[in-house]
């Protein structure tokens, strides 16, 4: 599957009623099962990140879902595996710069243009005003483009 197929996947998941950071976990399902982990529970990993983190709007739930995916990929394991840890350090500031050149933040609130502070933690319906007020769906689909092209790029 190729960047912009993911994105749509991840795109098209949100309006299906996923979270954000869900949605990107589920457009890279094909990956996870290669690495022997199951999606459904790859995405339920995913369901607290949604809406910058439980709705506190914090780290944008697209970009942790990134982050998630990278560390099943390129991740290490061993406590003292020091060069591998300042090589997905270096990645995931990386993947954070690209993100923010697409997309202005990596924290929720400021795509939303929402204050500081959390939100009631109740979800919102899925309304066709809901989804009209929200940048969430591309988001999904940008953070899912940029973490395909990063992978291409390293295999």
């Amino acid at each position: 599957m190729n960047a912009t197929e993911r994105g749509e996947l991840a795109r098209q998941s949100f309006l299906e009623g996923y979270n954000c950071a869900q949605s990107v976990v589920r457009s890279f399902s094909d990956v996870l099962e290669e690495r022997g982990v199951d999606p459904q529970v790859a995405v339920a990993m995913a369901s607290p990140f949604g809406g910058g983190m439980g709705r506190l709007r914090e780290v944008c739930g697209t970009y942790s879902a990134m982050l998630l995916v990278l560390g099943l990929v390129e991740g290490y394991d061993e406590p003292k595996a020091f060069e591998k840890k300042k090589e997905l350090y270096r990645q995931v500031q990386e993947l954070a710069a690209t993100f923010r050149d697409e997309n202005g933040s990596i924290i929720c609130r400021e795509p939303l243009g929402l204050g500081a502070g959390p939100s009631d933690p109740t979800p919102e319906q899925r309304t066709d005003s809901y989804y009209r007020k929200r940048p969430c769906p591309e988001l999904c689909a940008s953070a899912a483009r940029i973490l395909a092209g990063h992978l291409e790029t390293l295999h």
